[in-house]
């Protein structure tokens, strides 16, 4: 491996303490990576335990079936997390699990290989999909979508104040020249951002925003945690690392929502069950020590929730 794909995990052994509680257990890790969260998983599992890796990526893939080939308890699954449901009826696993874990948003050897797209940094084809083989690139996105639709989507998913006017310089820029590279499309955002934060690239918030969207990434969390209640038994951990507000505010606000229960008038006689109270919050939320942001930069803006079924 080289020191380009090189992947710190982030919350490596923080995640894995809260998840595994049963080493005979069965669990999830929804976002496989380059395997750092499996290894240390299945070093915490007995020889009855049972581990199913999920990733889009056929890289990641690609690597997690080196491991599934040397470790017996551990298979491979690729789609999105949020369609691991049929999987786990096949599986007879639904109401069983002991744990699932995510780990969200782009890993570092994406951002770090120019040819997959995601870099605003390094040249290479604007594609930013996780799966190469599934959906729209971003490039075939920006040439066809209305100039109002990229304005919403800059502003929903990457929260840039200046989502109309950089929708409006794409869209000047693609009548002149498609625009099927990472630093192109970096260089027009750039011109068009008027105000550039201290230590940001201008074009983060725009690049983080089209990746969102092309890869449906608040979507199918806000359906796996639609789902996830069903697929736990009682006592089975939900563990979920974030790297930016949108996808936490979404984890947290449904934890709150489960653990609290429908809201109901003061004094009122009520157990958990007719409140609908399906999930414990399990302490407050868990962010880096400073040693591992030292040593890992990127895992500064990590954010890890936990819940445990009822």
């Amino acid at each position: 491996m080289t020191a380009l794909q090189k992947h710190e995990t982030v919350l490596l052994k923080p995640a894995v303490d809260q998840l595994v509680s049963d080493s005979s257990g069965i669990y999830i890790d929804g976002t496989y990576g380059r395997g750092g969260h499996s290894r240390e998983i299945l070093s915490r599992l007995s020889e009855n335990g049972q581990l199913l890796g999920i990733d889009k990526d056929p890289r990641a893939i690609e690597s997690a079936r080196e491991l599934a080939a040397s470790d017996a308890r551990f298979s491979v699954k690729q789609c999105s997390f949020a369609g691991i449901g049929d999987e786990l009826r096949s599986r007879d696993w639904l109401g069983k699990l002991d744990g699932v874990l995510l780990d969200l948003g782009v890993s570092s050897p994406q951002l770090d290989e120019a040819e997959r797209g995601f870099s605003f940094t390094q040249d290479g084809p604007l594609d930013m999909r996780m799966n190469p083989q599934d959906g729209v690139s971003a490039s075939e996105w920006i040439m066809n979508a209305a100039e109002s639709e990229i304005a919403d989507v800059l502003y929903h998913f990457g929260e840039e104040r200046f989502s109309r006017r950089i929708a409006k310089a794409i869209v000047k820029a693609r009548a002149e020249q498609r625009i099927t590279r990472t630093l192109q499309l970096a260089e027009i955002v750039k011109e068009a951002n008027p105000a550039w934060e201290r230590h940001k690239h201008p074009a983060t918030r725009a690049f983080q925003a089209i990746r969102i969207h092309v890869n449906n990434e608040l979507s199918d969390v806000t359906e796996l945690l639609e789902q996830v209640i069903s697929w736990l038994r009682p006592g089975g951990r939900l563990v979920v690392i974030s790297f930016h507000s949108l996808e936490d505010r979404i984890v947290k606000q449904f934890i709150r929502r489960h653990s609290q229960g429908e809201p109901i008038p003061r004094g009122v006689p009520i157990m958990d069950e007719e409140r609908q109270v399906s999930l414990k919050k399990i302490g407050k939320a868990i962010m880096p020590e400073r040693e591992e942001t030292t040593v890992n930069p990127r895992a500064r803006s990590a954010v890890m929730r936990v819940a445990e079924k009822k």
